[in-house]
C-alpha cells in the first residue's frame, strides 16, 4: 500500500512529533511503499522568516533522517521541489466547497493565533494538503489527531471529484496511533505539545540531557500525590504518563504499579533519566548528518525525482479527465 506524510518545517522535530507521527513512519516503511515530505508550502501559510526557511527545510530533512527514515526503503524530498502539488491544489480548489473550508479547526485557531496573518492560503491549507495525499494515490496517511479533520475533507473531494469526472482518485484513511495521539505541553497539559510558543512546553528529538531533565522536573502535574492516570482530573501526571509508556513500551499499569506510593519527583527523576538516555542516538545521528550536506542533497534530489515520475503520471490522468 502507498502511504504519505509530511511535517512542516518551523523548527526542529519534538518527542510530540516522533511518538505521535514519526515513529509511525519508521516502521511501517519496512513493509509499504512510502512517500514523506518536507512539507515547505504548507510552512509560508503562517508568519515566517525568509531568511531562516531553506535552513529550516534542510534541517527538517536531516531530522527525519536522524530520526530513522531510510532513504533505501521510502522516497523523501521537499513538497516545493515538485511543482505537480501546487498544480494540483488549484484544480482541486475548484472542486472544494467553500464552506468546508470556513469549518476548519485548524483554521479558526491559526486565525485567531495569528489575527494579522489570514490569508487565503490558510483557508485552502486543507486543499493543499488533499494534493499532497492524492498524487501519490495514498492509501494510508498516518497522522495525529489534530490532522484527521483534513483527512476527512481530502476524502470528501475525492469522494465529488469521482461523481464528476469518473473514478480517477484513490480514496485515502488516516492511520492513528492506538496510544499518544496526542501528546501535551508541558507546561499546559490540556494544549498540544508545539514547538512554537514556550519553549519549556516541549523537548526536542535531539534536546541535550540537561535540558530535558531539567523540563521534565519543571513539568506541570497535579493536585495530589497519585500517581495515577486520569486525563480530566490529572492532565499533568497523565501525560508524563503517556510519555514515560509510548517512550518504554511499559503499559500505564504497569507504570503506576512501579510508582505506587512514590512522590512525583521520583516519578519526574525516573522519566527524565530515561528519556535523555532514549533520545541520544538521535542527538548523535543528526551531528553526523549536519557534516554531510552534499549526502543528504543527494538524497533530497533523488527523492524528488522519484516523487516528480508518480506525480506527473497522476497529473495527467486528472487534467485529461478534467478536459485540460
Amino acid at each position: 500500500m502507498r502511504v504519505f506524510s509530511g511535517i512542516r518545517p518551523t523548527g526542529n522535530l519534538h518527542l510530540g512529533n516522533y511518538l505521535g507521527a514519526m515513529r509511525q513512519w519508521i516502521t511501517i516503511q519496512e513493509k509499504e511503499d512510502c512517500v514523506f515530505c518536507v512539507v515547505d508550502l504548507h510552512a509560508i501559510t503562517t508568519p515566517y522568516d525568509p531568511k531562516n526557511l531553506k535552513a529550516n527545510i534542510f534541517e527538517l530533512a536531516i531530522d527525519y533522517l536522524a530520526a530513522g527514515l531510510n532513504p533505501e526503503k521510502c522516497i523523501l524530498f521537499i513538497q516545493s521541489s515538485v511543482k505537480e502539488h501546487a498544480e494540483l491544489a488549484w484544480l482541486l480548489g475548484t472542486v472544494t466547497p467553500l464552506g468546508e473550508l470556513k469549518r476548519m479547526t485548524q483554521f479558526k485557531d491559526k486565525s485567531k493565533q495569528h489575527p494579522e496573518y489570514v490569508n487565503a492560503g490558510l483557508l485552502n491549507y486543507p486543499i493543499l494538503m488533499a494534493a499532497d495525499i492524492l498524487l501519490y494515490q495514498t492509501d494510508i496517511v498516518p497522522i495525529g489527531k489534530d490532522q484527521q479533520q483534513h483527512v476527512e475533507l481530502t476524502r470528501e473531494i475525492v469522494r465529488d471529484f469521482n461523481k464528476r469526472f469518473g473514478q480517477i482518485l484513490k480514496e485515502p484513511r488516516a492511520l492513528l496511533p492506538q496510544v499518544g495521539d496526542k501528546i501535551m505541553s508541558l507546561t499546559e497539559p490540556d494544549k498540544k505539545m508545539s514547538k512554537t510558543g514556550n519553549p519549556k512546553s516541549f523537548i526536542g528529538l535531539f534536546e541535550e540531557p540537561e535540558s530535558i531533565k531539567a523540563k521534565i522536573m519543571a513539568a506541570v502535574t497535579d493536585t495530589g500525590k497519585d500517581i495515577k492516570f486520569n486525563p480530566v482530573k490529572k492532565p499533568g501526571i497523565s501525560n508524563l504518563l503517556t510519555i514515560y509508556s509510548l517512550a518504554s513500551g511499559k503499559p500505564i499499569e504497569e507504570l503506576e504499579k512501579q510508582f505506587e506510593k512514590k512522590r512525583y519527583s521520583d516519578f519526574k527523576n525516573s522519566l527524565a533519566e530515561y528519556l535523555a538516555e532514549y533520545l541520544k542516538p538521535f542527538s548523535k545521528k543528526r551531528k553526523e548528518l549536519l557534516t554531510r550536506e552534499v549526502y543528504v542533497n543527494d538524497i533530497l534530489r533523488r527523492g524528488s525525482q522519484k516523487a516528480a515520475t508518480i506525480a506527473q503520471s497522476t497529473m495527467q490522468e486528472i487534467k485529461t479527465a478534467m478536459g485540460l
